[in-house]
């Protein structure tokens, strides 16, 4: 379709040539006149606004609901003015915008068809206490060259480390397939899959745990099926390779105001601040959603909550779904609460310092970002004042650490990364603390949602829905918003979107042959 073609000025060409397609539901092109129906979109976030945005270009009468008072999710901001006057914004922290995210950069060309608002960060850079340093600048993209580069460059492989690794408990990786790699590998953890791999512990460190917390989870609690996707999608199963872009404005002013505004232009009626109570369906097909202050009946429904939300909408509407599904629901889990920490300082970090780090080994501190290096906003606020602005993460805290020694922590471990900063005056912060991810546990996918629901006029989208594809995180959210969308579509006879994913088995065919050993 036309919001997937290939990247605008500053953005590589195109998309990897293997990437595997999902043809979207036929039909009419969109409903015109009084008689579209209506559907109600519960929740503001990346999924919520992808299912919105293709209901509402398709001629449906939308109406997003969103419980905070902007949208965004997970990639919210909302204003705040600092000690010295300057109003500016605080988000809920950085997130990678990569080249595989195919879906969520069509959602975005709706508003941007060049992508001009990203920018290219040169690096992903991976920095462990002990003072080994990873780079993927340098790596090829095209997988295998992309898992073979990574370790001929990386100083945390050796010779000695790859001759103590177990080949056939990693063959798994070679040939990832969903939802099989959920029926081989859901049943234990990321971190015993590595034991068993006998991965070596720094690269363990510097790049594994990395991404698995990039679940906000320890490795030890998260499903080994999905670091393994991990890994497919963004080593062994993909040419787009680890690097990525940033908006290069805070997320309100790059992004979802300018789709707030096109959601609007589409005739949708965007409510924030208004939390959704209660679902009731109706006798004759529809459903009933109740806020604070109104009933409504709408034709169709797409619940698009986190895991939390999800759970407290379905339990206070007993005749949604059936048992089995309402019983999925509710065991859904919240991964541990996380920290985003940003501060204003006097002065700047070091010229050379990178725009974004992964950090391991340091307490709490999982990543550093010194966002004048690409934000615009934060740019300015340094150029003006000879300053700097820092963010730092802490993600999967225990629920009953003490939040200001956290803060306190993870500002020492900076202290410790870049030394300059020890010696700035904090001219002011902002400490945001949430507990909205989902939990991927052992053994957990069989209660995730799949987009589909008992009833034919209720959906479900979100980064924990099950949707067959090798899809994770924020892709996950508008792959699943998008596939809720086309559910609907089909039913009511009108075309839905065409998708995109990484390829959906192993890339190469003699890697597949190899991880097909692993099966006898």
């Amino acid at each position: 379709m036309m919001f997937l073609h290939s990247p605008g000025t500053g953005h590589r060409h195109g998309r990897d040539r293997r990437a595997a397609v999902v043809p979207a539901p036929d039909g009419r092109a969109r409903f015109t006149g009084e008689a579209a129906p209506t559907a109600a979109v519960v929740g503001g976030g990346i999924a919520g606004l992808a299912a919105a945005t293709l209901l509402a270009e398709r001629g449906v009468r939308v109406t997003l609901h969103e419980s905070e008072p902007s949208l965004g999710g997970r990639l919210s901001g909302l204003p705040t003015q600092l000690a010295d006057g300057t109003t500016v914004t605080m988000s809920r922290g950085f997130h990678a915008f990569f080249r595989q995210y195919y879906n969520l950069r069509g959602l975005l060309r709706r508003v941007d068809p060049g992508l001009d608002s990203l920018i290219r960060l040169p690096d992903y850079p991976l920095r462990h206490s002990s003072g080994l340093h990873d780079s993927f600048a340098r790596v090829p993209r095209t997988p295998p060259l992309s898992a073979m580069g990574f370790v001929a460059l990386s100083p945390t492989f050796g010779l000695r480390d790859l001759a103590r690794m177990n080949p056939r408990a990693a063959l798994p990786l070679l040939d990832v397939r969903v939802p099989e790699v959920y029926e081989r590998l859901d049943s234990i953890s990321a971190h015993d899959f590595l034991a068993r791999i006998r991965f070596p512990e720094a690269a363990h460190h510097l790049a594994f745990e990395v991404f698995s917390r990039s679940f906000f989870a320890d490795p030890r609690e998260l499903s080994a099926a999905e670091l393994v996707l991990m890994f497919h999608i963004y080593f062994l199963g993909s040419s787009e390779g680890l690097l990525f872009d940033v908006p290069d404005e805070p997320f309100p002013t790059a992004l979802w105001d300018p789709l707030h505004r096109y959601l609007e232009g589409h005739g949708t009626d965007v409510r924030t601040r208004t939390p959704v109570r209660q679902v009731r369906p109706r006798p004759d097909g529809g459903l009933d959603l109740t806020t604070d202050d109104r009933t409504t009946r709408y034709d169709a429904l797409v619940l698009a909550l986190d895991s939390g939300g999800l759970r407290r909408v379905v339990a206070a509407s007993p005749e949604l779904g059936d048992s089995d599904w309402r019983a999925g629901i509710d065991r859904l889990r919240t991964a541990p609460p996380f920290l985003v920490s940003r501060l204003w300082l006097d002065r700047p970090v070091a010229y050379d310092r990178p725009g974004f780090l992964g950090t391991s080994g340091y307490g709490p501190l999982d990543n550093v970002s010194v966002l004048d290096r690409w934000e615009g906003e934060a740019a300015r606020w340094a150029r003006r004042t000879r300053g700097s602005v820092v963010e730092l993460h802490a993600y999967a805290v225990a629920p009953d650490a003490d939040r200001g020694a956290v803060q306190a922590e993870v500002l020492r471990q900076l202290h410790r990364i870049y030394p300059e900063t020890l010696s700035a005056r904090i001219v002011d912060e902002r400490h945001e603390w949430r507990a909205d991810c989902p939990m991927f546990p052992v053994g957990g996918y069989r209660d995730r949602p799949g987009v589909r629901t008992p009833d034919p006029a209720v959906t479900v989208a979100g980064d924990m829905v099950r949707t067959g594809l090798p899809v994770a995180l924020m892709e996950r959210a508008a792959t699943s918003g998008f596939l809720a969308a086309n559910a609907l579509l089909e039913r009511w006879g009108v075309r839905g979107q065409t998708l995109w994913t990484v390829p959906r088995a192993g890339r190469s065919a003699v890697l597949r042959r190899l991880a097909a050993l692993g099966d006898g």
